[in-house]
């Protein structure tokens, strides 16, 4: 089992993640997609008049501040365009997809956070009316099911709360969460990077591997979203996946193949 997170940012090319998908598929190796989609969710909020609004936590970590509107934006944004499409190119060149959030089937069951702490202007403050949530439980059933019937599922990070409110969930999160519940052997983070840098944003200074007991180290160099990377790599491994990869979404050829075969950021377990 293979699960694969797709940026949410500009600059990824789809063509070559989905024929590599199509390619995994024939090989008889099942995949997991995970996609973001920062990017259609803020064009869509801007021409909406509704622009995004991203805050920064105390301790350093970016992330989409969403009030109720913005939820309806996100949603609106990452099922109707980017799950749509994915799932549109992956049946166009054979592979059996199917598009789903973590809401169905209690996928993904998440604790609706009531309060963030966020510091804006060097001052700390205290945000109300959040609809994002932590991941609490997956729930993989429906998922498990899916590809043992054959199928590639395409998963959209909403997830339902625990009072059963629709919520948005950090992808990179939402993607680790899933590959350990499903042991998946490996989960690979395409981003429009060439993997963890250590001196951003110097693509020469990519670091090919890393243990799981240097990650700490890794979150004071990554950089903006390249922390929520590191983080989700940490919770990947504490979950028992083996191996997650940082690697390169934006190359023409072989984006997936070439982050298996060694490219991106590597980081073991062990």
């Amino acid at each position: 089992m293979l699960v694969v997170k797709i940026g949410g940012t500009e600059g990824l090319n789809w063509d070559p993640i989905c024929q590599d998908v199509l390619e995994l598929h024939r090989q008889g190796r099942p995949v997991v997609l995970v996609h973001g989609g920062s990017a259609e969710a803020n064009a869509l909020g801007e021409a909406l008049g509704h622009p995004p609004r991203f805050v920064t936590s105390p301790s350093g970590f970016t992330s989409r501040y969403t009030d109720a509107r913005t939820l309806e934006i996100f949603a609106m944004a990452v099922l109707g365009r980017v799950n749509a499409r994915l799932v549109e190119r992956l049946l166009a060149l054979g592979v059996p997809a199917v598009g789903l959030t973590g809401m169905d089937g209690y996928l993904l069951v998440a604790r609706r956070k009531a309060t963030i702490r966020v510091v804006e202007n060097g001052k700390r403050k205290v945000l109300r009316g959040d609809y994002t949530g932590r991941i609490q439980e997956v729930r993989p059933d429906l998922v498990q099911r899916l590809v043992e019937g054959g199928y590639v599922p395409v998963v959209a990070p909403l997830a339902i709360s625990t009072e059963g409110e629709m919520v948005n969930v950090d992808a990179d999160r939402a993607a680790a969460s899933l590959a350990g519940a499903l042991k998946a052997q490996a989960l690979v983070l395409l981003t429009a990077a060439p993997g963890l840098l250590r001196n951003f944003p110097d693509e020469a200074s990519l670091i090919p591997r890393l243990a799981a007991h240097e990650l700490e180290q890794a979150m004071a160099y990554a950089q903006g979203r390249m922390k929520k990377k590191v983080l989700a790599a940490q919770e990947a491994l504490a979950q028992g996946v083996p191996q997650v990869i940082i690697a390169d979404g934006r190359v023409q050829e072989r984006p997936i193949l070439a982050a298996l075969e060694g490219a991106g950021t590597h980081i073991h377990a062990g």
